[in-house]
């Protein structure tokens, strides 16, 4: 295809000119993924071919889907795709069909689709399991891939490429697009989707990037960036429009309270975040596309493509934690090819400041980073032989002829294939004795629903994304008092008797009942475990290298601001810095307890999991173990007793046999097996009329679990389990990544805190203070640390 005299003079009247990759992907063959920065016309140069075709070739019935995934991106790709059709006055109808597409529209859509439809993973799963599903997507010519990276980093790509191979037998001959700005590795994202070549669009300008000069130096330790608070203000009132970006919910929720509190100007500012209502996020959306805001302070929620012209300004409050995260936000500023993109970190504390000049050094080199793909996973593939059969009775050997055509499950074997099969058949070897699980039948060579109704249950549970309980703490016995709430997933990491902090308070973990954590308050103790905000993002291993390259030379030390080199300065004489190959391990006593810190630089959730597996070995040591603390850059442990050699701690048999002991005596595998059972179909969390509540499906979860244990421990969804927790909530494999890098281990026996470790001891005592007097006494004990570790020297602390 070239591009006809009416496009050619459209872009003209605009002022443009086509890009050389819009043209390219019109002329392409076959599938593609084309990669091009943030405002260079990616979705454009998507719908263009289907725009043109569908002006030279008029005809009924649906020819493009385009899939996202974001709501609020096919809504604001709905608004873009008006123009031109209302411009040129193309006889095309665009309509879309997600969670939030009314009943009576989804149900016109059926009957006579649009030629273009936008939708999610999710619906196009819903609307591959109808009946009349061969027939709607029989016309289909060209499939549309927005923001493809961030897909396939989580089981919904999973379920789209499953998807994608469904379609490809609907529609012989279609032909699919994959659209990023963001990959790391455009030959594994390619072959991910299937694709046969790769397009790669001109990186447009540099991007304009750097630390937001602050009048106050970050604090020592904490996180939330607050006290830059006036300065984000300032950085604000000099812009048009402003996104702010938190890395957690609650995050954007304190500093959005804090620039209320200061913003004497009166500028009008927006929150945007996933935990909003649906109403509430679209108000935000729509005062941002009219240009009504200065600013919004927003979370992943809007990460993606939301093409906001007007924005001019990105500022990342807190470690990005992953390089690609970074440039994904910062293309949010100057939403234009030809203009640089203008955003400014703000670090959290003086530890982030480092991680933020290694992120910015890559971000600016354009490299990226991101954990390698394994294979999809089988609860994804049940899900989808069960919808499936929901459509229409199916071959076995057809099905599995089609499941391997799609990207994650090229090496699946047949042996797998038929595990899953039997399964959504039968529940499995301990379960084919419950009617409920005899969900397939054979009849005359073809599988098909046991019973009809149950495809209602089926779709109304379709999904990859379990949400996060929480679980209510209250203090045991008769009568006991609400505490708070914590996340199941950090509640899934404890043993009975461990202990922790909520709201000030030092708790004993007893037992959960009926979800419900039940503690006993233990004031004088220190807590094991320090924090209870569950597992969040860590930063990523490339991120991490980085940092350790920029600490260990000091030629580099310049390019960080003049109080952040002299600690690291102080650091390098009273102890060493960390540095690749070695693993940096500091002892020293302080107010009659040890403390051993390991700097493994593998994130937080691996450096939780290490905790677990190094304390429950020195316990077997008699070293007395009292606690540890978690960070993405660190580990420390408290011990009434000093640790004279680390290394037999840090031995990978070791952890690993730590690791099957530790996962045995917690909940993490029972946590991990209810998300696996749901996504399965065991466990149907959407009933019609009722939504079952997170207690019913983990009491149900929970029973099926003991029995497969007992009856069936090589059950299809235990495998799928097992590699769950392993990947998604241990990172145990980052530890013995961390092992097997740092083949070195650097001992360091200290006399009192070292400089590096003095803010992991202010992070050790930090609880939540309310009074000025309460936070005056903390101020005093970081005053009394720094003075303790040497650092009263470092300038800007005063």
């Amino acid at each position: 295809m070239t591009l006809p005299p009416l496009f050619s003079d459209w872009f003209a009247g605009n002022g443009w000119q086509p890009h050389p990759h819009q043209l390219a992907l019109l002329a392409a063959r076959g599938d593609t993924l084309l990669i091009a920065p943030t405002g260079g016309g990616k979705t454009l140069a998507g719908f263009l071919p289907s725009l043109v075709d569908l002006h030279l070739n008029p005809g009924k019935g649906l020819h493009t889907l385009y899939v996202s995934p974001l709501k609020a991106l096919t809504a604001d790709v709905g608004r873009n795709l008006a123009r031109p059709i209302t411009d040129m006055d193309l006889a095309i109808r665009v309509g879309d069909r997600t969670g939030d597409t009314p009943t009576s529209q989804r149900r016109r859509q059926r009957a006579d689709p649009p030629e273009i439809l936008l939708t999610t993973p999710e619906s196009l799963a819903l609307m591959l399991s109808w009946p009349e599903a061969a027939k709607m997507f029989s016309s289909l010519k060209r499939v549309v891939l927005d923001e493809l990276h961030a897909l396939a980093e989580s089981k919904r790509g999973d379920q789209l490429m499953l998807g994608l191979a469904r379609l490809k037998r609907l529609a012989p001959g279609v032909q699919t697009t994959g659209l990023s700005a963001t990959v790391e590795d455009p030959a594994a994202l390619a072959w991910f989707m299937g694709a046969e070549s790769v397009l790669q669009a001109d990186p447009g300008p540099a991007p304009d990037i750097a630390l937001l000069p602050t009048l106050q130096p970050p604090p020592w330790a904490g996180g939330g960036g607050r006290y830059a608070v006036p300065d984000v203000l300032d950085a604000v009132a000099g812009a048009k429009t402003t996104i702010i970006f938190l890395n957690t919910r609650a995050q954007a929720e304190l500093f959005f309270q804090a620039l209320w509190l200061a913003n004497d100007q009166a500028l009008p500012i927006g929150l945007h975040h996933g935990a909003l209502a649906r109403e509430a996020r679209q108000r935000v959306e729509a005062a941002m596309a009219a240009g009504e805001l200065r600013a919004v302070v927003a979370t992943g929620s809007l990460d993606l493509g939301i093409d906001w012209g007007n924005v001019d300004l990105v500022i990342q409050v807190g470690a990005p934690r992953n390089i690609k995260r970074l440039v994904q936000r910062i293309g949010r500023a100057n939403h234009r090819y030809n203009a640089p993109s203008r955003a400014r970190i703000v670090a959290a504390n003086r530890f982030e400041v480092i991680e933020c000049v290694a992120a910015l050094e890559a971000a600016r080199a354009g490299e990226l980073d991101g954990e390698p793909r394994g294979p999809g996973p089988l609860d994804v593939l049940i899900q989808q032989i069960l919808l499936t059969a929901c459509a229409a009775p199916f071959d076995a050997n057809a099905l599995y002829a089609e499941v391997i055509t799609a990207g994650p499950y090229r090496a699946l074997s047949r042996d797998d294939f038929d595990a899953c099969l039997d399964f959504a058949a039968t529940g499995g070897y301990a379960l084919r004795i419950y009617e409920r699980w005899q969900r397939l039948v054979l009849r005359g060579g073809l599988w098909q629903l046991r019973d009809p109704r149950a495809a209602r249950d089926l779709r109304m549970n379709i999904g990859t994304i379990t949400e996060a309980e929480k679980l209510k703490v209250r203090r045991r016995g008769r009568g006991g008092g609400p505490l708070g709430e914590i996340e199941e997933t950090f509640a899934a990491s404890l043993s009975p008797g461990d202990t922790f902090l909520l709201g000030g308070q030092v708790l004993r973990y007893d037992r959960i009942r009926d979800l419900v954590m039940e503690v006993t308050p233990t004031p004088g103790r220190e807590p094991k475990i320090a924090t209870f905000s569950g597992l969040k993002f860590a930063t990523s291993t490339e991120l991490s290298q980085r940092m350790l390259r920029v600490l260990a030379d000091p030629d580099r030390h310049a390019e960080l601001p003049q109080n952040i080199r002299d600690w690291l300065a102080l650091q390098a004489r009273f102890s060493a810095l960390p540095r690749p190959g070695t693993l940096l391990c500091e002892t020293f006593p302080r107010a009659g307890r040890w403390h051993l810190v390991i700097y493994g630089f593998a994130g937080q959730n691996a450096h939780q999991t290490l905790g677990l597996l190094v304390t429950r070995q020195m316990e077997g040591l008699g070293l007395d173990p009292l606690g540890f603390l978690a960070t993405d850059h660190a580990l420390m442990i408290t011990s009434l007793q000093p640790v004279t050699d680390v290394a037999p701690l840090l031995t990978t048999p070791g952890l690993e046999q730590g690791l099957e002991d530790w996962i045995a005596a917690s909940s993490l595998m029972k946590r991990s097996f209810r998300a696996v059972a749901t996504i399965a179909g065991l466990i149907q969390r959407n009933r019609p009329g009722a939504r079952k509540t997170g207690k019913q499906a983990t009491f149900s979860s929970d029973i099926i679990y003991d029995t497969l244990r007992r009856h069936d421990p090589g059950h299809i969804l235990l495998r799928a389990t097992r590699d769950e927790a392993r990947r998604g909530l241990i990172d145990f494999d980052r530890i013995a990544d961390m092992i097997a890098r740092n083949p070195q281990i650097g001992p360091r026996a200290l006399p009192r805190v070292s400089p590096l470790a003095a803010p992991l001891l202010l992070e050790l005592g930090r609880v939540r203070l309310a009074g000025e007097g309460q936070l005056r006494l903390a101020e005093k004990m970081a005053r009394d640390l720094m003075e303790e570790a040497g650092l009263n020297r470092v300038r800007g602390d005063d």
